[in-house]
């Protein structure tokens, strides 16, 4: 399978802001919103993929049934082919034995329309993911808007609902306070409009909970979301997709918008799916139980590297 290798550039930019805010977006890489169409998107080969106690879900499977790594490594394959079968042009991290869960791209940085966010990661064994995210944005000469350094930030918690604005998710365990407040205030001063969402370590990242879809077309798993995120999503004029609870446990809630109609799903999200479809969408529903006892689905899998207007 050809996939992107990382181009090499010399040196990178550190994107200096503006303390009042008004930092220039950038002219190719970034999007506005996580439901415009998707033209490139950053993966982690799952080559040294590893089970590991990340999250409750993950501790579970490791307990119940570990994960088979040839069918996790196979059920990631076929995720690649769906992003090619769309068209989106896949980047790939280089593979790199140290680091087992970077399978998980979203985390280790936040793209925005200004250069990408090195985030904090909490775990030790994926601290080296950000110096790997780094140079990857270094090679593709993607400009460094600023880094975490307050507290813990990952990049599951950054939810880019709309244009300007988003919904920072704040856990504890994985993402800290001081990190989603550094990382907002940031936001804040660009002008964007931020709500901090404290959720139950339970649930990892709001990405597990609330996903966009579309234009003012949100999915949501109203069973385990706090009621004032849905009725601040209705306020905007958000349309909600309800996620079952056992689905979204089971990451089905975690898909992934490529814009256009268009969308890769978890083959198990059934009740997502048949909506999405009833609405017209074309949805490639891939298979993802195995690789998700690791403790991710596909949004997790995925940084949006650019997305087109």
């Amino acid at each position: 399978m050809a996939l992107d290798r990382l181009p090499h550039a010399e040196g990178f930019t550190l994107q200096r802001r503006n303390p009042k805010g008004g930092t220039k977006p950038l002219s190719y890489w970034g999007f506005q919103n996580e439901t415009d169409p998707l033209t490139d998107v950053l993966l982690g080969s799952p080559a040294y993929l590893y089970h590991r106690a990340t999250s409750s879900l993950s501790r579970k499977h490791l307990r119940e049934a570990p994960c088979n790594i040839q069918m996790a490594q196979a059920q990631h394959a076929e995720l690649v082919a769906a992003y090619e079968h769309f068209g989106v042009k896949v980047h790939m991290f280089p593979a790199e034995p140290e680091l087992t869960m970077q399978v998980y791209a979203r985390d280790s940085s936040v793209m925005t329309p200004y250069g990408a966010v090195i985030t904090a990661m909490a775990n030790w064994w994926r601290r080296g993911e950000n110096y790997a995210a780094i140079r990857a944005y270094e090679a593709m000469g993607i400009p460094i808007y600023d880094m975490v350094t307050a507290g813990t930030f990952e990049g599951g918690d950054f939810n880019v609902i709309e244009e300007g604005c988003v919904l920072i998710g704040c856990g504890g365990a994985r993402t800290q306070e001081e990190g989603a407040r550094q990382v907002a205030g940031w936001f804040e001063k660009e002008g964007w409009e931020v709500r901090l969402a404290f959720i139950d370590e339970y649930y990892v990242h709001i990405d597990l909970m609330v996903v966009p879809v579309a234009e003012k077309l949100t999915a949501v798993c109203l069973a385990c979301t706090d009621p004032w995120i849905v009725d601040w999503l209705k306020g905007k004029g958000h349309e909600i997709l309800d996620v079952p609870f056992q689905d979204t446990m089971a990451l089905g809630c975690n898909f992934m918008s490529l814009g256009n109609g268009k969308v890769i799903a978890p083959a198990a999200s059934k009740a997502l799916v048949g909506q999405l479809r009833a609405r017209g969408f074309e949805v490639a529903e891939v298979e993802t139980a195995e690789i998700s006892k690791t403790g991710g689905g596909i949004h997790c899998m995925a940084q949006a590297l650019r997305r087109a207007r």
